[in-house]
């Protein structure tokens, strides 16, 4: 029976194995005696295996780690036997087949026996609020020196090491990344994030809102294909489908939020690949019936792509009620703070990855600073929508029966007219509320000019409150009758909540309405 070959491992010290497989410590205080039990011998097999199998910086990383969490029970050195008896001294094999051996049967720590069952998986948190903190992050995030937060990779291009890495990375043995246009690891950490929020397999990070939604449409809407939206949309969005989109022989039927039937004839007449709304849309706050539409597009084979940018992954999960893709500009509440710029689109890794590929040759790349300020803006989604969902909810009741106001739009009130619909799939009703001043362009004019909290700006979903005309903001190249074709009335105001206090965002929209 051959001796066993003791290797002595001191905290603090540097080690290196000499051409026999031996480690050799740097001078240190002499070590403690090795293990006598079977038990004892099989943790410290485990602790020699990682530090031999490593790289340098991981073992100096875990001795560092060893001493700190053995201080409490005396222990000031981290300990390593060789292999049982009746193993050979054969080298790292045996110690490697000692590990399995020992996370098989447990070891013993301090006299008191752990098993260790490698199967066995930590239960993933379920909760919108610890997802938006934790999710895409844990358990494959994009970590450096044990840094707490996701790191910012400022790069254009990335190296290998040899031809025999880039022959693999091409092959899809190795993964890595290669150019900045195709992926970066800070982006890929928040496309996770988003992915782990909504409910998808794959999410694609792009520079804008409409970078993904234009992207999207290109890339899975065939030349002559046909595509079915909502009269309630985003402008920008009706332009891209009326202006481009022709030139490639698309066409499109455009329906009422709530007209099933027309969307029925829709799918029985034409050839459709894709229903694209938004929900809630924009300015009107419509409701689609997510997964009524879903069931119906599935049944012809087209696919159902929602906008949920006015209602988040907090709010509404799209994915869940039967849609194929879900699209955010991330500008609003996703990044939430009024400082970029992006988009993105979330859903089964085919469909993305068809997304994707197009997106590479268009190159509507976000850049790695504004992927890190979406993923930090993400671990606040929960509690920034929470207030702004009810800063909105109140606000809505208390116009509702103001009497200078004609109107409210907003999908948690009773008047809505999806209310049923909004009450079924959505969380909460969003922070944005859209209501009719009793009045002209002029007196709406002169009640957004009166008002002191939100900034008179387009966009929506940040901490600030903002406040816009749609009339002048959005559709002031517009002749009033083109307006009134797209239901664009003068005296509309479109609110969107921050994250004050609702008193004082109340206070200062009475006194505006006060003063009319």
């Amino acid at each position: 029976m051959a001796a066993a070959a003791s290797f002595p491992f001191y905290c603090g010290c540097d080690y290196r194995a000499d051409s026999s497989g031996a480690a050799s410590p740097s001078p240190a205080p002499a070590p403690i005696s090795p293990p006598r039990s079977g038990t004892d011998r099989l943790s410290s097999i485990a602790s020699a295996a990682m530090i031999l199998r490593f790289p340098p910086n991981f073992a100096r990383q875990l001795s560092v780690k060893s001493r700190r969490n053995c201080s409490n029970i005396g222990v000031a050195q981290v300990v390593a036997a060789s292999a049982m008896s009746g193993q050979s001294s054969g080298g790292s094999s045996s110690i490697v087949d000692g590990v399995a051996a020992a996370l098989s049967v447990g070891i013993s720590v301090n006299g008191t026996a752990v098993k260790i069952d490698k199967a066995a998986e930590k239960p993933k948190p379920k909760s919108t609020s610890t997802l938006a903190v934790h999710g895409g992050e844990r358990e494959n995030g994009t970590k450096v020196a044990d840094s707490l937060t996701t790191p910012i990779v400022q790069t254009a291009t990335y190296t290998f090491r040899n031809t025999a890495d880039l022959i693999a990375f091409q092959d899809g043995t190795y993964k890595s990344f290669e150019y900045g246009r195709y992926g970066n690891p800070t982006t890929q950490a928040t496309e996770r994030k988003i992915s782990a929020l909504e409910g998808a397999e794959e999410t694609l990070v792009s520079a804008s809102g409409m970078c993904a939604a234009t992207t999207m449409l290109l890339a899975l809407v065939p030349a002559g294909g046909h595509i079915v939206t909502t009269t309630d949309c985003y402008r920008r969005t009706r332009q891209f489908v009326q202006t481009v989109l022709p030139k490639m022989g698309i066409t499109t039927t455009v329906i009422d939020p709530a007209d099933m039937a027309s969307l029925k004839r829709a799918l029985d007449d034409n050839p459709v690949s894709l229903f694209f709304s938004e929900s809630p849309t924009n300015p009107y706050l419509r409701c689609i019936d997510i997964e009524l539409v879903s069931t119906l597009c599935r049944r012809k084979g087209a696919i159902v792509c929602i906008d949920g940018t006015f209602a988040t992954p907090v709010n509404q999960k799209a994915l869940a009620l039967g849609a194929d893709l879900v699209l955010n500009s991330a500008t609003k509440y996703i990044a939430g703070h009024n400082d970029v710029l992006a988009g993105s689109i979330s859903g089964s890794k085919p469909l993305v990855d068809t997304v994707r590929k197009l997106h590479n040759v268009l190159g509507g790349v976000v850049d790695a600073h504004a992927a890190y300020l979406i993923g930090r803006g993400l671990k606040t989604l929960d509690l920034r929508v929470r207030q702004q969902n009810s800063n909105a909810l109140r606000l809505a009741r208390a116009l509702e029966s103001h009497p200078k106001i004609a109107r409210v739009h907003y999908p948690g009130l009773e008047s809505h007219p999806e209310f049923h619909i909004a009450s079924k799939q959505m969380r909460g009703f969003g922070g944005v509320v859209s209501f009719e001043i009793d009045g002209d362009l002029a007196l709406t004019s002169k009640f957004i000019d009166g008002l002191r909290i939100p900034y008179i700006a387009p966009s929506l979903g940040g901490c600030e409150s903002l406040v816009e005309q749609p009339t002048i903001i959005s559709y002031w190249d517009q002749s009033p009758a083109e307006r009134a074709k797209m239901g664009i009335k003068d005296n509309l105001v479109r609110f969107s909540c921050g994250i004050e206090d609702y008193e004082d965002i109340y206070a200062d929209v009475m006194q505006s309405l006060a003063s009319l």
